[in-house]
Parts: structure tokens; C-alpha cells; sequence
């Protein structure tokens, strides 16, 4: 059976509609998914309008459950009324809220199996909290609905795979939440995710400094030294081939990202910079969770809005991507189906031979 992912909007006056239309407007995406689009039939047309593709109106479907889907056709679940209106490019509560029913809806239906994976168009960090929402983005936020205390941000290209030992923090507070423990948390999930979703049997880790030129035996900042090293030192008790800390500007710097599976950053941009200085069209991947959430790589964009100039194509790998993860995870399940238990026999008190000794013997 196709997979059926799940689609939220994001921030409607954003780019959402036009990047998720873009993408599966596009007939090639219908034949190896379903996609259902958490968000609103009237806005869905009206975007089709701003896209000048009229003719698809026909392929819209409304349906209220999961199980309604038909391949296809543009499946939508109505999340939000038909009186809140549209206002391209502009930040409005209106548009946080329509959000945040779209991802609710979207989280109840893959947490009740419904969905295979969800797939998040952007949403604004400000205009989406609410009493329902506290948190600074969706990762936060789909750890706690999945009750995990921790989760990791992962970006993933072609070229790159970077994770994040802190998402969105203001700088003046990375420091004070970084420590042993969560660097290794970190690394752990790492190590746990490349094997799972990315069939990397023993994947090799870059961790990243803090300070410039890795503090420098301490001189520029202590960090290394009392936190990120002994978890590194840790990491490898634990089979985790971790390496490090290296100072970013040379590891980047020298491409020396190419000799790992993965880097772990310490923070957002010290991370999303070089990712995004080498590929914008790349994938934001939730991992850590038990189910499969991935995103673009952009934000909402609102200076983009309704004028039909976004790409799409940073959407579309998080649709792709989000449909190899569910195959290599399924994959890795049937592997470890009726696994051969390998018996090792126990030591013998048989003599050990001197073959030099024996040669001898017989001259």
C-alpha cells in the first residue's frame, strides 16, 4: 500500500499552500504516496487560482477521516473555518491559529496510526503560541506530544547531515544548557538515528567546539575542556565513534565534514549556516520520535507570498525523505525478524600445537 502522509500548512499568509501545492502538482509525487493536506478546501482553491491551475480544483476531495483518503486527489481535512481569511505576507493571530489546527489534527491522526508520516509546512514561532502551544518549534513540540524528553533536529542533505545539541535558543543561553549529559543524549540519538532511518551500521560522528579554536586549552572559554570533551570520552566507551571537538570555521572551512556520516553542532546557526551555505534545498528530519516528521528546510517567507516566485523543491525532498525513512525503517524491522542467534561455543582445555615442535618430531 502507498503511504499515506500527512500534510499541515503551516502559517496560511506564508508560503505553505504554495510549496505544497507546487510540489503535487507534480503527478509523479501521486504514485508513490497519498498525501492528505491538513488545512482548509477554499484555501486550497484560492492558492490553485494565485498558481493559475484552475484545472486541478476537480482533484480536490473534502474528507473528515483518514480512512476516507483516496489516491490521487488532493485529500484535504478541514482544520480551521472558512472565515478566516487570507493576508499574504502579513503575521497575523488568524494565521498562528490556523496552524496550530492543522498540526493538532495532524499529530492525533499519526499518533493513532492513521498517517505513515507527517510532513510540516512552516509555521511562525511568534503568532502560533497560544495555551495549547508554549514551546519554540514544532521539534519541541512533537517530543512532547510523544512524550519524550528529548529529541534531535537533524538536517539532512546530499552532501551533509548536521544535528543540533540546542534548536532555538537565544545565544546568551546556549552555554548555560549545554552539559555532559545532554551532549551525549544527543550523540546517543545520533548514533540510534543513522542506523534506523539511514542504514549507517556504524556511523561516524563529528562533534563540533563551542568557543573559537576549540577554546584553546581553555584560554577562550572552558566548555570543551569541563563538558564537551568527557562526553565525547564517554560517547566512545559506549561504541559511539565520536570525534572532536573541532573548531568550526576550520572544519568547515577544509570540507572536513566529508570524512563523517554525520556532524553534531552546539547550537542553531553554528549548525544551520555551513548546512545552508551548501544546500538551501535541504531537509529538516525530527528524529528520536516514534514517528516520522520531516519539513523544509525555509521558513514561512513572507516576502515571497502569494506572488507564485517560491520553490518547492526543499518541500518536496522533505516528502521524499520522509517516504525513504518509512521504508528503511520498515526494512530494518523485517531484518531483525527471525534473526539467527548466533551460539559461541564455550572455551576447550585442547592442547594448544606448536606446528615448528611437531615438524621436528617427525624429521
Amino acid at each position: 500500500m502507498k503511504p499515506i502522509i500527512g500534510i499541515t500548512v503551516g502559517d496560511i499568509n506564508g508560503i505553505g499552500h504554495e510549496v505544497i501545492l507546487k510540489t503535487f502538482i507534480d503527478k509523479y509525487i501521486f504514485d508513490i504516496c497519498i498525501p492528505i493536506i491538513y488545512g482548509n478546501s477554499n484555501h486550497v482553491r484560492q492558492f490553485l487560482s494565485i498558481l493559475k491551475e484552475d484545472k486541478l480544483k476537480s482533484s480536490i476531495r473534502t474528507i473528515n477521516e483518514v480512512k476516507d483518503a483516496k489516491d490521487g486527489l488532493f485529500n484535504i481535512i478541514d482544520c480551521y473555518a472558512n472565515d478566516i481569511q487570507l493576508q499574504l505576507g502579513t503575521v497575523t493571530q488568524q494565521g498562528g491559529k490556523a496552524a496550530l489546527n492543522s498540526l493538532q489534527r495532524a499529530v492525533t491522526d499519526i499518533k493513532n496510526g492513521g498517517l505513515h508520516a507527517l510532513v510540516t509546512a512552516p509555521i511562525n514561532k511568534q503568532n502560533i503560541q497560544s495555551d495549547n502551544f508554549h514551546f519554540p518549534g514544532h521539534t519541541e513540540y512533537l517530543a512532547h506530544c510523544c512524550d519524550k524528553k528529548e529529541s534531535l533536529m537533524l538536517m539532512v542533505s546530499d552532501q551533509l547531515k548536521v544535528a543540533l545539541v540546542t534548536n532555538h535558543l537565544p545565544i546568551s543561553e546556549v552555554s548555560k544548557q549545554l552539559s555532559k549529559e545532554l551532549i551525549l543524549e544527543k550523540m546517543q540519538l545520533l548514533k540510534q538515528t543513522l542506523q534506523q532511518d539511514f542504514s549507517i551500521d556504524q556511523p561516524r560522528i563529528a562533534v563540533l567546539a563551542l568557543n573559537p579554536h576549540a577554546g584553546d586549552s581553555g584560554f577562550i572559554g572552558k566548555e570543551e575542556m569541563e563538558i564537551i570533551n568527557p562526553a565525547i570520552e564517554q560517547a566512545q566507551k559506549e561504541n559511539i565513534l565520536a570525534f572532536g571537538a573541532y573548531s568550526a570555521d576550520g572544519f568547515f572551512g577544509t570540507a572536513h565534514y566529508q570524512y563523517f556520516d554525520a556532524v553534531l553542532a552546539m547550537y542553531h546557526d553554528q549548525g544551520m549556516i555551513p548546512f545552508k551555505s551548501l544546500d538551501m534545498d535541504g531537509v529538516n528530519f525530527t528524529a528520536g520520535l516514534p514517528i516520522i516528521r520531516t519539513s523544509p528546510a525555509h521558513g514561512t517567507a513572507y516576502e515571497l507570498a502569494g506572488k507564485g516566485e517560491a520553490s518547492p523543491q526543499s518541500f518536496k525532498n522533505a516528502v521524499y525523505l520522509a517516504i525513504d525513512i518509512l521504508k528503511r525503517r520498515n526494512e530494518n524491522i523485517k531484518l531483525k525478524e527471525n534473526a539467527l542467534h548466533i551460539v559461541i561455543p564455550e572455551k576447550t582445555s585442547a592442547p594448544i600445537i606448536n606446528l615448528e615442535e611437531e615438524l621436528a618430531q617427525k624429521e
